[in-house]
């Protein structure tokens, strides 16, 4: 089991700047037994997890079976979202547990939020070396 990893930050797809590098880390998200890979954003001035449509849909989530409603914030704020859990996985971490705002915003990464997983890992930013450091708690 990891005490801590450091990760690259990654160069923004489809950006114009090629010098635009973001905190994006590799993890895997399960649901019901389904799996995928994927990359969050590590956002410290998000306040929950956001999971884009298509994802919550790979991974099996029906959207009219989630009960639980609640409003976005900041530039997502015209987008309704409905609570999703999910168990993620990170490098050699323990699997944990995070909250997902499911939103059907197309156009939006997958967000890592205060809600929940800055509960569950301890992270530090190094935008100088272009490296980020997570920790379980």
């Amino acid at each position: 089991m990891a005490d801590s990893r450091r990760f690259p930050f990654i160069a923004v797809t489809g950006s114009k700047h090629p010098t635009h590098l973001m905190p994006y880390l590799p993890l895997t998200l399960k649901r019901n037994g389904k799996l995928i890979d994927v990359l969050g954003l590590v956002d410290s001035g998000a306040s929950i997890n956001v999971l884009p449509y298509r994802i919550g849909i790979e991974l099996g989530a029906i959207w009219e079976q989630q009960t639980t409603f609640f409003g976005l914030s900041g530039n997502m704020a015209n987008y309704e979202a409905k609570g999703l859990l999910l168990t993620a996985k990170v490098d050699d971490f323990p699997a944990v547990n995070l909250a997902f705002g499911w939103t059907k915003a197309e156009d939006v990464p997958l967000i890592l939020g205060q809600t929940n997983f800055f509960s569950e890992f301890d992270v530090c930013f190094y935008r100088s070396q272009n490296e980020f450091e997570i920790k379980a708690r």
